[in-house]
C-alpha cells in the first residue's frame, strides 16, 4: 500500500521556524547597536541572576547567546503546507562556528485535517470525532479490480516511541457482515497509520498529539538541538 509521510508539513513547518530564530538574532544583531555606559547610580547595587541563567563564558567573537527565547505566529506557510497557531520556546540558545544550538527547545503548532490526509494520498479524509480529543476518523478509499472499497473508520491518536500513530477502533465498510470479515484485515491496514517524523534536527522528537476541530496539535521537544548554519 502506497502510503507518503503523513508529518512532511509538520517537519517543513519546525524547520521553518527555527530559521525564524536565526533570522530574528541575526535582525537583532544587525539592527542594533551597543547602548552609551551610563553613570552609576549611587550607593550600594545588587546584581540580579539572569533570569535565562548565567551566559557561557565560552563566546567566541561573533557568537550570540540568549538565556530565553519566544517566537510565536498565527500561520506558518512552508512549500509543505499551512500550519496554525505555531509556539517555540528555547532555552540556552547560541550561535556560533557550530550554527545554531538550542540547550532545550519545544515546538507547538497545529496541522490541518486537510495537510494530514494530502501527505498520507489523494484518496483520504481525515477529521476529527466530535468529544473526543485522543480520536480521529478516516474515510479512505481503495481500488482494484476494476472495483472501489470504501473504508470508514474511527482511530485512537497516539505518540509511541516518538511516531504518530492512528490506530483504528471502528471499521466500516458498508454492506453484509461477511464482506466486513472477509475484508476485515485489508480494511485495518488501509487507516492504520504509524510514521516516524524524518527530518527534524537531531534531539528534537515528537511527545504528544491531541486532536482539535481543525487538526492535530502536535509537541515535540528537545535537548541539546542543533541546526545546521
Amino acid at each position: 500500500m502506497e502510503r507518503r509521510r503523513l508529518v512532511d508539513g509538520l517537519v517543513g513547518a519546525g524547520v521553518a521556524v527555527l530559521v525564524m530564530v536565526v533570522v530574528v538574532v541575526v535582525a537583532a544583531f544587525a539592527l542594533t547597536r551597543p547602548a552609551p555606559a551610563k553613570e552609576p547610580a549611587a550607593g550600594p547595587t545588587t546584581q540580579a541572576e539572569p533570569a535565562g541563567g548565567a551566559p557561557p563564558d565560552d563566546l567566541a567573537a561573533g557568537d550570540l547567546w540568549l538565556g530565553g527565547l519566544t517566537l510565536d505566529a498565527d500561520t506558518l506557510a512552508t512549500p509543505d503546507g499551512t500550519l496554525h497557531d505555531v509556539e517555540v520556546t528555547g532555552e540556552d540558545v547560541r550561535t556560533g562556528a557550530s550554527g545554531l544550538v538550542a540547550g532545550s527547545l519545544t515546538v507547538d503548532a497545529t496541522v490541518p485535517f486537510a495537510l494530514v490526509a494530502a501527505q498520507i494520498g489523494p484518496d483520504v479524509r481525515v477529521g476529527p470525532v466530535p468529544g473526543s480529543p485522543d480520536e480521529a476518523a478516516v474515510h479512505r478509499t481503495f481500488e482494484g479490480l476494476g472495483r472501489v472499497l470504501d473504508v470508514e473508520a474511527t482511530g485512537t491518536v497516539t505518540v509511541r516511541a516518538g511516531r504518530l500513530v492512528i490506530e483504528p477502533r471502528t471499521i466500516d465498510i458498508g454492506g453484509p457482515g461477511f464482506l466486513a470479515d472477509l475484508f476485515g484485515a485489508l480494511a485495518r491496514e488501509l487507516v492504520t497509520i504509524e510514521q516516524e517524523i524524518e527530518g527534524m534536527p537531531d534531539g528534537l522528537v515528537l511527545r504528544d498529539v491531541t486532536v482539535q476541530g481543525d487538526g492535530f496539535r502536535a509537541a515535540l521537544r528537545g535537548t541539546d538541538v542543533r541546526i545546521e548554519p
